[in-house]
């Protein structure tokens, strides 16, 4: 997300790098790339012209930091107007004093409002919650079938209703909500998700269908559900239902797909409502709420390492890292099932693309984020093939793999002599540097995190 806004930022910030002090001139025509960044990203006209008024002000003023260098300076006034734009806080989410909490979900057609609403009961799940679903679009039987496969992927409860030989409309919609309502407190369950019908527009019988819901069920939130890749469109759209619902929030979907990143810089400003969670993939745990700090560092190129490790801190098997490092770096060193163990650690953190994204894009790190394209996925899968075609005692010892054992493995995974020696040759080389890492000073950080410390390096595996 947001790379073409973040590559011309850099340009902007670059030209300001020879200088030896802040002037009028130079923050001017800074300020000239910064507005054409942002317009080129499809941000709100009016979100630019205060946006940018704001940098003027504040790099002209007093409150430039003189021991910092001019692009420093602008770099950190940028970053805080921008948090300010999007929100200092990240925004708490609203649950009832007395179950269940209703969330009711609104969106237009195609916004992917019950994906949506099934991976934000995956993340009520994991936060201890019991979430119950029910869609209450009774106009397109797709759309509840659709909820109910979400539903079970998830392993979430859902309330199906009986709607055999009933006429759709507001009447119907009104009973089943009633009656899911009524079932979550039956079944102890602690929060309702309400997916609504889909929307090509502002329909306005449909939208008295929603204040009706909104009267009767009294929601803790109504969250819109936009598509961040239909830029200003879905800003208009979450303005249009705000004036009429009174929304608490917003979900940006396709985060992942974005690379301009309008939507996210502009409907917090147009709508006065936070942004609570992106989407940012297809899988039900590519869900995030959304932290206006570490989001403004991925479009200023500065990574989001605190995002990257809380993802690496729950889905990461903390003991198996931890044993890993040990053998690794203090003991006699890792075997290839110790190394199948850690690349299946690291594919549990999602693609490699969306890995690195998270690493900054200055300093060691640059040029990371854009070879993150180019890499192939399937390595991972080849690699696994490999080593699980040795025997045990091969992956304890790879010195016993002779030339013989190499084709009889090669065979059995699908591969070629050539890969097999490529794995043992990178095997032997990450073996060498893992020792050398344990004699140095970095042996207690790599200890806390096994493979996955090594994330941002260059290490290239397969062909």
């Amino acid at each position: 997300m947001f790379e073409n806004l973040t590559d011309k930022l850099q340009r902007a910030f670059k030209h300001l790098r020879g200088q030896g002090v802040l002037t009028e001139e130079n923050i001017s025509e800074a300020l000239g790339e910064i507005r054409v960044a942002l317009l080129d990203a499809d941000v709100n006209l009016g979100v630019v012209k205060d946006l940018i008024e704001g940098i003027r002000v504040k790099a002209i003023g007093t409150e430039v930091m003189t021991a910092l260098s001019p692009s420093e300076q602008v770099i950190k006034i940028v970053r805080d107007e921008l948090v300010a734009l999007l929100g200092k806080d990240t925004a708490r989410f609203k649950f009832a004093s007395k179950p269940p909490t209703v969330i009711l979900m609104a969106g237009l057609q195609g916004s992917g409002k019950t994906t949506t609403s099934g991976k934000l009961a995956m993340w009520l799940k994991k936060g201890g919650h019991r979430p119950l679903l029910v869609s209450v679009d009774v106009y397109r039987p797709a759309a509840r079938e659709q909820l109910k496969v979400v539903a079970k992927s998830i392993e979430a409860r859902i309330y199906e209703g009986d709607l055999k030989g009933e006429t759709p409309g507001t009447a119907l919609v009104e009973r089943l909500a009633k009656e899911a309502r009524r079932e979550a407190v039956i079944m102890g369950c602690d929060t309702l998700i309400v997916d609504t019908a889909g929307r090509l527009g502002i329909d306005e019988e449909l939208m008295r269908e929603m204040e009706t819901l909104k009267k009767l069920l009294d929601p803790q939130e109504i969250l819109f559900v936009a598509d961040a890749m239909t830029g200003q469109d879905a800003v208009n759209s979450a303005s249009d239902f705000h004036r009429r619902l009174g929304l608490t929030g917003v979900v940006l979907t396709k985060m992942d797909g974005d690379a301009r990143g309008g939507a996210a810089l502009s409907i917090r400003h147009v709508t006065g409502q936070p942004i609570k969670f992106i989407g940012v993939g297809e899988k039900p745990d590519a869900f995030e709420p959304f932290h206006p700090d570490r989001i403004t560092g991925r479009i200023l190129g500065q990574g989001d390492m605190m995002s990257l490790l809380e993802k690496a801190d729950s889905v990461l098997d903390r003991k198996k890292s931890e044993d890993f490092a040990k053998k690794a770096l203090l003991g006699d060193g890792f075997s290839l099932e110790d190394f199948r163990d850690q690349l299946r650690q690291i594919k549990k953190l999602g693609s490699m693309e969306s890995i690195l994204k998270m690493l900054p894009s200055v300093g060691p790190f640059a040029g990371l984020q854009q070879a993150s394209k180019n890499v192939d996925e399937s390595q991972f899968t080849r690699l696994e093939s490999i080593i699980n075609s040795m025997t045990k005692k091969e992956r304890l010892n790879a010195d016993i793999i002779s030339g013989s054992r190499r084709k009889r493995i090669a065979a059995g995974s699908g591969t070629t002599v050539q890969d097999v020696n490529q794995l043992l040759r990178q095997y032997a080389q990450m073996s060498k540097m893992f020792k050398q890492f344990g004699k140095g000073g970095m042996a207690k950080q790599m200890m806390r995190g096994g493979m996955a410390g090594m994330m941002g390096g260059k290490q290239k595996f397969g062909r």
